[in-house]
């Protein structure tokens, strides 16, 4: 995906090999369409949870703006960050790889130990201090450890050792702390995000395929392990409407507010099932207030506005000046597209109903804090690729140029 450089331009940046610095020396400008889509959604976001919340935070803390003013800090803090993150040259990240990998490993393990939230550990829950779910911590590490073992054995990604044991190996341990939580939509989502950036890596066709196949086989296994639990989640899915009272409530209110909102919908705040009619209404089934408060046609805004965001992702990757910054670019927005599809598929029970947020949009802090500081990664390649395909145009210039000067027959012998 990333692309060769010519041989004068590798020539002058093998010159004088350097560790890359923290700033950008020379710096280009972050694509303005990738920035305008995610401002737009952010925004959107943010006005459809205090739709969704105010009636929750009213009867449950006597505050309608319990949900939306932590979220509005939030995205404030990560927006600064974000576009601080983005004038860091992404290839000093890589430094801290391993650090940062051991950090993830320490903190999943430190969760198993907290106090259980709705009945799971998957939160470090100390008292007076925001609650922190390392599950999104684990998806950035993952990515960065991931492209960076990639990027390093590059020559040998075609081969199995390479190409599916080394980067399985490298998630392994998440996958195994992340199990006692029983966050399986986690390990789900990383699964899909390892594949991603497998196939974009160069993963060698049929290793790829032996290897999906493989984890496809342990995710089987693992959903085993929990039978009741995963029996009850298709059980719904079977049939969302057998106890609207009991287990199936959940769905079945999702998908009367889906239903109810025809093409229009009925209006922002105007939306019935955020009345303590739906659990999580102000979480993972945000997406079924949208539909019902601006119908059909809000709802597809909202896809469509992701569609654009995944798109420009996936031409960051395009011009990425080289391989690792094109993977990082490939797994961030793989994390996105993935984790939408998931929660609309929940949502309009598609899919066996599980815990995964919509990006932007659903409430948690740091849900929303390291999703906005991985677009500033995300923009830091935008720049890197940018300032790279404008010194190629510089380079294509000077050399029409040189040529336009050169005398016909080309240059005199002597």
């Amino acid at each position: 995906m990333a692309q060769p450089q010519p041989a004068a331009v590798r020539g002058t940046m093998r010159a004088k090999p350097r560790r890359p610095a923290f700033f950008y020396r020379h710096m280009g400008r972050v694509s303005p369409g990738v920035a305008g889509t995610l401002m737009i959604l952010l925004a959107f976001g943010l006005v459809m949870l205090f739709s969704a919340s105010y009636a929750t935070g009213y009867y449950r803390f006597g505050d309608s703006y319990h949900y939306i003013l932590p979220q509005a800090c939030y995205a404030l803090v990560g927006t600064a960050v974000m576009f601080f993150v983005s004038f860091v040259d992404y290839h000093w990240l890589r430094r801290w790889a391993w650090a940062l990998y051991l950090v993830t490993l320490l903190l999943l393990v430190v969760v198993l130990f907290m106090e259980p939230i709705h009945g799971h550990r998957r939160w470090i829950n100390i008292k007076h201090l925001p609650t922190v779910q390392v599950s999104e911590i684990a998806k950035f590490s993952m990515i960065l450890t991931v492209a960076h073992l990639m990027d390093k054995h590059r020559a040998r990604t075609r081969s199995f050792l390479y190409g599916v044991v080394m980067p399985v190996a490298a998630v392994l341990p998440f996958w195994i702390l992340i199990l006692p939580e029983t966050h399986y939509s986690a390990i789900i989502l990383t699964i899909c995000i390892l594949a991603t950036m497998m196939w974009a890596g160069g993963t060698g066709i049929g290793w790829f395929g032996l290897g999906i196949g493989g984890l496809g086989a342990a995710v089987a296994v693992v959903l085993a392990t929990g039978q009741d639990y995963v029996d009850q989640r298709f059980a719904i899915l079977r049939d969302p409407f057998a106890d609207v009272l009991g287990s199936t409530m959940q769905t079945a209110q999702s998908l009367y507010a889906v239903g109810s909102g025809g093409w229009f919908g009925l209006g922002i705040g105007n939306g019935m099932q955020k009345h303590l009619w739906l659990p999580e209404a102000t979480n993972d089934f945000i997406f079924s207030i949208l539909c019902e408060e601006l119908g059909f046609v809000g709802a597809m805004v909202c896809i469509l506005l992701f569609g654009a965001l995944i798109l420009q992702g996936i031409l960051i990757a395009v011009r990425a000046p080289d391989r690792f910054g094109m993977l990082l670019a490939v797994g961030i927005t793989a994390q996105i597209g993935w984790q939408v599809l998931f929660n609309i598929a929940v949502v309009t029970n598609t899919v066996p109903n599980t815990g995964i947020s919509l990006p932007f949009f659903s409430s948690g802090g740091t849900s929303l804090l390291m999703l906005l500081a991985q677009m500033g990664v995300l923009f830091s390649v935008s720049r890197a690729g940018n300032e790279y395909q404008e010194r190629l145009r510089r380079f294509a210039q000077q050399e029409r140029e040189r040529q336009g000067q050169e005398p016909p027959g080309g240059r005199p012998k002597g």
